[in-house]
């Protein structure tokens, strides 16, 4: 038994929770990765045992045109603070794996600055690929190089160069000896040479007992990635799109189609990495037409083949949603202190923190068989071994019977008990409601509110602020009524304003976040 196979994850993007500034100025370390050591008292509350952050280490930007893999970006603190928020997850049982960034390295770089210095005469000019000094580029660098993405602010390595495999290889030994990280999500996994993967894997074999190796990988045979030679598991973004489309949709066979492929596609010892949102998708709060599918959805999220994972915040029901030219809205700075009642009154909360519990409890959805039992657009019920689990899109209530082992099962969400006889099962669901069945042996609090659907509510009022009242003040100086007033201005300059923008903007109540909004129209 593996540690991630039984994991639950939660996903922080550093830069974006500690309200770090947009650009590097390459100053001196500010202590901002300090303020995430609460949240792992909270992670540890809510039921989640393993921790993806990153990018962590220094860049120009947003964490991945990395300038420096062996230092903490100086936005987050020093390296003593890496270790110190690592051996703080490890204290409380929580593991914790990197982002690492191994593609594509920034332009301040060493190695691509001492291409840029020395051109043709440079020992570096092989790490990088399809380096041309007969073209230019936008920075007028009189040379011309491949780019994820076509993004010339990362410049693609050559993964195929001794040298470059060496110096990540020890990049990775180094993270493991000064750190003690228990794994690496690898970015853009898709487009990095197999090859190169399967020297990865060998070191991961080398360095650290059970050392888990994910990459991010969109489309495709994911077996083609994750296997016995190359990694463990890759981000499973065929389930993310059929989660949320399959409830907008209202169309379970969706769902249950892309589970059904997968299992056919990939051994069942391969655990997919589930994820609803993450740090480059909308919230799934934004994403949802009806609010109130966040149950089922998330139930079928900790409950289906694969390891669950949950991005910071969306356990409070936050939105956010792309905007032009900025991912800023999906990565907001938030602090804790404004969720303290959240265990309490928020619904979203305690739903994820109740199958945090489960998860942890009912070993068979981390081990269990796979096995469709009922199948219709709005209803949808599978087993993992003994363990069924049931979930109903629909407005309405529900009644259906499944084929079930005879005894008595328990609702690990309701506490209510129901009776199986002569093979069948009757199961009643709430409207945009789910249920997790246990064979009798285990007991379970009951979870006493519900996700309601927020979209009949009265439209929030656009904030009307004076430009006078906004006059000589910095964006920081600004309160969150004028942030929001400024961005809007700034949206309709640009082009037509829907209400959907409206309501994204006026939904945003956190200051930093507006603050790194609306610098981000310059």
């Amino acid at each position: 038994m593996k540690w991630y196979e039984e994991a639950v994850f939660y996903h922080i993007y550093p830069l974006g929770l500690c309200g770090a500034p947009q650009k590097n100025e390459y100053g001196q370390p500010v202590h901002r990765l300090k303020q995430i050591l609460p949240w792992i008292d909270h992670m540890k509350r809510m039921g989640f045992t393993a921790l993806y952050i990153g990018p962590l280490f220094e860049s120009g930007g947003h964490g991945y045109e990395t300038t420096d893999y062996y230092r903490l970006d100086s936005r987050l603190g020093t390296n003593e603070d890496l270790k110190n928020l690592v051996a703080y997850c490890h204290k409380n049982g929580i593991r914790v794996i990197f982002d690492g960034v191994f593609n594509h390295t920034g332009r301040d770089f060493f190695a691509f600055q001492d291409l840029r210095k020395n051109r043709e005469n440079s020992r570096y000019k092989d790490w990088y690929c399809n380096v041309n000094f007969w073209g230019n580029n936008e920075f007028n660098d009189g040379f011309s190089y491949e780019a994820w993405g076509g993004y010339n602010i990362m410049a693609k390595l050559n993964q195929r160069n001794p040298e470059v495999i060496d110096y990540i290889r020890n990049v990775i030994r180094f993270w493991v000896s000064e750190f003690d990280v228990d794994g690496i999500r690898l970015d853009a996994a898709d487009v990095l040479d197999f090859d190169f993967m399967k020297q990865l894997r060998s070191l991961a074999d080398e360095v650290k007992e059970d050392f888990w190796l994910m990459g991010e990988v969109i489309h495709g045979d994911y077996s083609r990635w994750a296997n016995a030679r190359t990694l463990h598991s890759v981000t499973n973004y065929a389930l993310h799109k059929g989660l949320y489309s399959g409830h907008n949709d209202h169309n379970y066979f969706e769902i249950a189609h892309t589970v059904k492929r997968q299992l056919e596609m990939c051994p069942a010892s391969l655990r997919l990495y589930n994820f609803v949102d993450n740090h480059d998708v909308e919230r799934i709060m934004s994403k949802l037409h009806n609010k109130a599918h966040y149950t089922p959805l998330h139930i079928l999220l900790y409950t289906l083949p694969g390891i669950p994972s949950v991005y910071y915040g969306s356990e409070f029901g936050i939105e956010g949603k792309k905007t032009w030219g900025t991912d800023a809205p999906l990565r907001p700075a938030l602090d804790l202190k404004d969720y303290k009642d959240a265990y309490e009154t928020n619904p979203c909360t305690q739903l994820i923190a109740a199958l945090g519990k489960i998860h942890a409890e009912v070993k068979e959805l981390s081990y269990g068989d796979y096995r469709q039992l009922y199948l219709t657009t709005g209803q949808y019920a599978f087993a993992r071994e003994s363990v069924i689990v049931a979930v109903n899109n629909a407005s309405e209530p529900v009644s259906f019977e499944v084929e079930a082992e005879d005894g008595v099962y328990t609702g690990a969400l309701s506490a209510k008990q129901v009776k199986a006889s002569d093979g069948r099962l009757r199961i009643e669901l709430e409207g945009c409601s789910g249920e997790i069945f246990v064979k009798e042996g285990r007991t379970f609090e009951p979870l006493s509110i519900k996700v309601e659907d927020t979209a009949e509510k009265e439209e929030q009022k656009i904030p009307n602020v004076s430009a006078a009242q906004r006059a000589g003040k910095s964006f920081e100086e600004m309160s969150v009524e004028e942030l929001q007033t400024e961005i809007l201005e700034r949206m309709a300059q640009r082009g037509p304003v829907t209400e959907q923008m409206k309501n994204d903007v006026v939904n945003n109540i956190w200051h930093d976040s507006l603050v790194n909004w609306v610098k981000s129209f310059r």
